[in-house]
């Protein structure tokens, strides 16, 4: 048997990295990509191949980091107790949602008001945290049951439209709820089947522990992430169950490919988990042997995800607001009441693609030293509770 090395737990990281620095794409293309402000991305009677796949290649994120976080708990968990590990989850859940809606919400809008409550994707990591709490006392093998069930089964509920019910939509409807005529909730993520996302990564901590051989390891994640890409192939053919949007023939074009892959993340279907999912579980398999100056630069960032989280956001939203002032829109556009998209005032504002991009890449190498210095502050002060949780 081969015992745990630091490639193994690199590999972890460095998926973690890869991810946060791809979500800052979307995020800059949000506030800084002049179509993003007239039409939806994905919306295949205006999007374009390179518009279309700016946006597809960010939906490997929040699945990523969500199944990420369990197979991390799940190996927190073996320096602690169940006990230990239960109350350190649900005091982190609760800390993640109380983030998220106050410093989260504030940096996607800067509206003191806190007109809009956006319920996304650090308050699903911290509701599904406070699930996990309580179902890592079950066995193994009754906790990957309820995962498997929720992530396949639970398009059956697609059908299910409750107008009108704060719950209903916190469980599995996308919908905004107003407390009165100005401030609103808006259920983003929705619980199901993120929670199940993270607790079938929870199960699949059993494949890093110390005496879990790695080519073993390897050909299992192999044949898994190829098994979940090979069904999403198989349900796209048949076109009946996994998405509540079916795909288009529009020949034998790049049309028709875009609404293959254009799948449902609000809330996640059973289609964009597998093809999302699947990519990770293959990256995993592949990538623990990966060394270099690269592959250290992603690490950094997946090493102190919360943190650049937080960071990226105000960074983007702050820089928005300087090109709304300098573009003549001014910079009180960028006081958000909603979405920054759906903000009627901010049609015609933005930029092309090339200049999306050269702004996301500004923005990851503004932040790497910051990540780089608390970085090595976490590692030279692992005594320090406290930063477990940032």
């Amino acid at each position: 048997m081969t015992s745990l090395t630091k490639p193994r737990i690199e590999s972890i990281d460095l998926l973690k990295g890869l991810v946060m620095v791809i979500m800052a794409l979307d995020h800059v293309r949000d506030y800084f990509h002049y179509s993003a402000f007239m039409f939806n991305p994905a919306d295949l009677t205006q999007t374009t191949l390179p518009i279309f796949f700016t946006r597809f290649i960010t939906h490997f994120c929040a699945p990523a980091f969500s199944f990420l976080a369990g197979l991390s708990a799940f190996m927190i968990g073996k320096r602690k107790s169940p006990s230990e590990l239960s109350s350190f989850l649900l005091k982190r859940g609760l800390w993640l949602i109380f983030i998220e809606l106050t410093i989260i919400s504030f940096g996607w809008h800067f509206d003191p008001e806190f007109r809009r409550s956006p319920l996304q994707v650090i308050w699903v990591l911290g509701v599904s945290m406070i699930v996990l709490a309580g179902l890592i006392h079950l066995p193994k093998r009754i906790i990957f049951i309820f995962s498997i069930t929720i992530i396949f089964g639970h398009n059956l509920l697609d059908g299910i439209d409750i107008k009108d019910n704060v719950f209903w939509s916190i469980l599995h409807q996308v919908n905004r709820h107003f407390i009165d005529e100005t401030h609103f909730i808006s259920t983003v993520y929705a619980l199901i089947p993120w929670i199940a996302v993270m607790s079938l990564g929870y199960c699949f901590g059993s494949f890093y522990d110390t005496t879990f051989d790695t080519q073993k390891r390897r050909r299992i994640l192999n044949g898994l992430g190829l098994g979940s890409m090979l069904l999403f192939f198989i349900l796209v053919v048949f076109n009946v169950y996994g998405d509540p949007v079916k795909w288009t023939n529009y020949g034998i074009n790049l049309k028709t490919l875009m609404s293959i892959f254009n799948v449902t993340k609000y809330p996640a279907s059973l289609l964009y988990l597998l093809i999302t999912l699947g990519a990770s579980i293959l990256f995993l398999a592949n990538s623990e042997k990966l060394k270099g100056k690269v592959v250290d630069f992603f690490c950094v960032f997946g090493r102190v995800p919360f943190f650049y989280y937080i960071l990226h956001l105000y960074l983007i939203h702050f820089l928005a607001l300087i090109a709304a002032e300098l573009t003549g829109f001014g910079w009180q556009k960028m006081i958000l009441p909603t979405f920054p998209t759906r903000v009627e005032a901010l049609k015609g504002y933005g930029f092309n693609l090339v200049t999306v991009y050269l702004i996301w890449i500004f923005v990851i190498v503004l932040l790497y030293p910051l990540c780089k210095k608390f970085d090595t502050y976490k590692q030279n002060n692992k005594d320090k509770w406290w930063l477990s949780y940032l």
